[in-house]
């Protein structure tokens, strides 16, 4: 049988959990491409929160505490991944495929592009452009500095519009983020 205490931070959580599931399955989408991998990432950051609710709660910016952990999981998710890619390579080496004169513009779309960024630029343009973020939130949520966020951001949209070509203009590429980001499987709350 529950406190007062426990029941109002169980109602507290829930509605928190409420409140910005569907966000942080949508970061861990765009973080990682893989929308099979968001609810989960979205679950396991919720549930190392709810462990440590008592300290969270208390927090001065929950949302960007909760945002860190999404983005350390996918952080962890993609160097597991890269991991296991090395691994399979020793053991099945592929001969080497080149295409001559591949269709780049047919290939590349944002999605596509964002996952070639290194995961720090990644993660700022995401932050920044898919969820409107402020430098001082992004840099809160991902603990690094301001000048981090904007050196980061800056040239993540630059690599973002070379790799997209004519197609990467920076209020197309927030656009398309802003609409393909909740297409992450995440539910809907």
């Amino acid at each position: 049988m529950g406190t007062v205490v426990d029941d109002a931070a169980s109602v507290e959580f829930h509605a928190f959990f409420e409140r910005h599931y569907a966000e942080l399955a949508r970061l861990a989408h765009l973080l990682t491409g893989e929308p099979d991998a968001a609810d989960d990432l979205a679950a396991d950051a919720l549930l190392a929160l709810w462990h440590r609710w008592d300290r969270v709660r208390a927090a001065d910016h929950p949302v960007a505490y909760a945002r860190g952990v999404v983005a350390n999981l996918a952080r962890t998710r993609i160097r597991g991944a890269v991991r296991e890619r090395r691994r399979i390579a020793l053991f099945w080496p592929r001969g080497e495929e080149r295409t001559e004169n591949p269709d780049v513009a047919g290939v590349v779309d944002v999605q596509g592009a964002l996952r070639r960024l290194p995961f720090r630029k990644r993660a700022c343009v995401v932050l920044r452009h898919a969820f409107d973020l402020s430098e001082k939130d992004t840099a809160l949520a991902l603990g690094i500095s301001v000048g981090t966020v904007k050196s980061q951001t800056s040239k993540g949209m630059a690599e973002l519009q070379r790799l997209l070509g004519p197609q990467g203009d920076p209020r197309r590429v927030h656009a398309v983020m802003a609409t393909r980001g909740g297409e992450s499987g995440g539910r809907n709350r």
